[in-house]
């Protein structure tokens, strides 16, 4: 299996980037008027697709290359790309009211310093807004060559504890048809994923496949997070040093 690197909207399947969106759609709730942080914005579309809402969104990211596509594609007003770390991010303490975080934490090796990044740039009454892949178990070797941690449901929420008193748990999960689940339960040597004409069969059982699942077909919920293939946290009221 290949990982890309980051979401290009241009070169990715459409399902692939109904999924990734989904979590912007999220959070639009909490960024409405707000200024916002996009930390990990790679080429932008998310800073872009908040822009709608917020009152301004910062993206940052470490890749000069992303940030350029970003100026390229998804300027306008309300939106501006910063380069930098997000380890050591180039912002004033209580820049923000939102901070979202998707599909970051898990490519970073220090993730409790990023938190204490995120704590120091979020005024008091802020939220951050974080998502990360699902695993059972926590994996300090994932299969994918950008991921540096993966980790499991307890092990995130009790990371994110650490400096936020309130830490409300999602799951994202594709709608699926009651025939599909049970295909997936039967199939227990996952040929589905190792021989991709199987998953056409989806299709069969009432469930679009991955690359062409819509918005509307993916849901984010606070129930069912065993069924989940990305985790997504709400936390707010941070924590005193």
């Amino acid at each position: 299996m290949s990982y890309p690197e980051r979401i290009v909207p241009a070169t990715t399947s459409p399902g692939i980037l109904a999924l990734h969106l989904k979590r912007y759609e999220f959070a639009r709730r909490w960024c409405e008027s707000a200024t916002v942080l996009d930390a990990g914005c790679g080429v932008g579309y998310g800073s872009a697709y908040l822009a709608d809402t917020a009152n301004q969104v910062v993206g940052v990211d470490k890749s000069a290359e992303a940030l350029a596509y970003a100026l390229s594609k998804y300027a306008r007003p309300g939106v501006r790309f910063v380069e930098g770390d997000l380890l050591a991010l180039p912002f004033p303490d209580s820049s923000f009211d939102v901070v979202c975080a998707f599909e970051a934490i898990e490519h970073l090796d220090d993730q409790r310093t990023f938190l204490v990044e995120v704590a120091r740039v979020l005024r008091p009454e802020g939220t951050l807004l974080v998502s990360t892949p699902r695993v059972d178990e926590t994996n300090r070797e994932p299969r994918n060559p950008f991921h540096r941690v993966e980790l499991s449901p307890p092990d995130f929420e009790a990371l994110l504890e650490e400096r936020f008193a309130e830490v409300e748990l999602y799951g994202q999960r594709r709608l699926q048809t009651r025939r599909h689940r049970l295909a997936q339960r039967i199939d227990v040597l996952g040929l589905r994923r190792r021989l991709p004409v199987l998953r056409r069969i989806s299709r069969a059982l009432g469930t679009p496949p991955t690359v062409d699942v819509e918005l509307d077909e993916i849901a984010i919920t606070r129930d069912r997070l065993d069924d989940a293939s990305e985790l997504v946290a709400v936390c707010r009221l941070l924590r005193p040093e």
